[in-house]
């Protein structure tokens, strides 16, 4: 993998894949990203097969042996590989990733998105390349790299999206790689979709793909917290190597790392909000205070969140707007008070990420109002279901705080002017799963 000149590059490599005679089933082995595993959904993936991947991106602590998780992920993926039931590929390759679901049914709407996995090539920001596009967390970011680095694997792939136009050649050769090729793996996951995985390996092909991709940018759609790892690692690689990481033949492994680049122009993204659960906050206490600043009304009670949400809905296409919901009670909070949520926003910040209904959520609410840090420990984050953050809420005796989802022009329109969205601002779907091809940095 020759680090080339600047510009977006994503480099074939010889990835890491389960042995299909090792295990019940490629669904029972894969999972989602580690960040929206709750501990049912783990058991459950535990349950499934035990050499699901869930084993290594989200280890468990033992009681006695209390910071060993990361080693004894290390530990098992060496045992995984030596009995053969990951097996590196021969042949490095980019691989065509397809995620789709037919008509809308019991298992969820229609769902197409194809993309190419590969060895992303490591930008900082600053260069424009890759756009990183929500504020991240030390404590997220600290996990993964240790993950990373005591594996030396990158075990599952971040989600970028570019902007491929009329007629991509990266996106046009992955249409063909998929109707004509042979599939490396394929397995429908518990929710309907279909996930399938084809190698594209031929020169002239790779080249093209090049071509097309090196004067793009992209912008990270899922795994801002990963690729700050990446960034950390690679960091770290060239100081301990000096100058002879950059003159070293095909660069360092840690150069690169695993992404999914998907043409958001061929296969628009789907974009689900992020909810809060506040387990410090009483719901009464909450209502309260909002009151302060926001035009607070109780929209229903037990079993009346459907058509609460549809009222979330409805008022967030005039401005900024929550449901905050526990012990049984709904209320809408609309029209934030302009003067306050000015005078909150930090300086610096553009007109475009004052707006935004996040950063009204984490300046003036959680911060303002209720005077919470956004922090892991006060602030927890559903992805997608609003009836688990209640349950949540509703178990902790906390409030659960229901977002609306923001809009992909909102995303650009900030990530473009070089600026960060709150944290947990986005949920783009469909996600990769994870477990369909790995990494591994000792392999380059």
């Amino acid at each position: 993998m020759q680090p080339g000149p600047a510009g977006l590059a994503l480099a074939p490599f010889r990835g890491v894949r389960y042995a299909p005679d090792r295990v019940s089933g490629l669904a029972e082995v894969t999972s989602p990203p580690y960040d929206v595993i709750g501990q049912e959904a783990a058991q459950q993936l535990l349950d499934a097969d035990p050499h699901n991947v869930v084993r290594l991106i989200l280890p468990r602590e033992h009681p006695g042996r209390p910071g060993e998780e990361y080693h004894d992920a290390a530990v098992l993926l060496r045992e995984w590989r030596r009995d053969g039931v990951l097996v590196a590929d021969e042949q490095p390759a980019l691989y065509v990733y397809e995620q789709r679901r037919g008509r809308p049914g019991r298992t969820g709407p229609e769902v197409l998105q194809r993309g190419l996995i590969g060895a992303l090539r490591l930008a900082p920001p600053s260069a424009r390349i890759v756009l990183p596009h929500e504020d991240v967390m030390p404590g997220p970011v600290r996990g993964r790299r240790q993950l990373m680095e005591a594996t030396e694997a990158n075990l599952e792939p971040i989600f970028l999206l570019y902007d491929g136009g009329a007629d991509s050649a990266a996106t046009r050769l992955a249409a063909q790689v998929a109707a004509s090729a042979q599939p490396l793996a394929s397995a429908r996951t518990s929710d309907g979709i279909q996930h399938t995985l084809w190698a594209l390996t031929d020169p002239a092909q790779l080249a093209a793909i090049a071509a097309d991709l090196a004067p793009r940018q992209a912008l990270i759609a899922d795994g801002n917290h990963r690729y700050a790892a990446y960034l950390q690692m690679q960091a770290d690689a060239q100081m301990q190597a000096g100058s002879t990481a950059a003159a070293a033949p095909g660069g360092s492994p840690y150069d690169y790392g695993l992404a999914l680049l998907v043409d958001a122009t061929a296969f628009p993204p789907q974009i689900g909000a992020i909810h809060r659960v506040l387990p410090g906050l009483a719901p009464g206490n909450a209502v309260e205070r909002a009151k302060a600043a926001f035009s607070v009304r109780a929209v229903g009670g037990p079993g009346q969140l459907p058509a609460a949400l549809d009222a979330l809905a409805a008022a967030g296409r005039a401005g900024s707007a929550f449901l905050v919901a526990g012990q049984g009670q709904l209320h809408l909070l609309t029209d934030p008070d302009p003067v306050q949520a000015e005078a909150v926003m930090p300086a610096g910040k553009s007109a475009q990420w004052r707006q935004l209904s996040t950063a009204i959520l984490q300046e003036l609410l959680l911060a303002h109002v209720w005077g919470i840090p956004d922090d892991e420990a006060s602030v927890r984050v559903v992805h997608h279901d609003a009836a688990r953050a209640v349950a949540l809420a509703d178990r902790s005796g906390g409030t659960a705080v229901l977002c609306n989802p923001l809009t992909a022009a909102d995303v650009y329109a900030v990530a473009a002017e070089g600026d960060r969205l709150p944290r947990k601002s986005t949920s783009f779907a469909p996600k990769p799963a994870t477990g369909m091809v790995l990494r591994s940095l000792a392999a380059g």
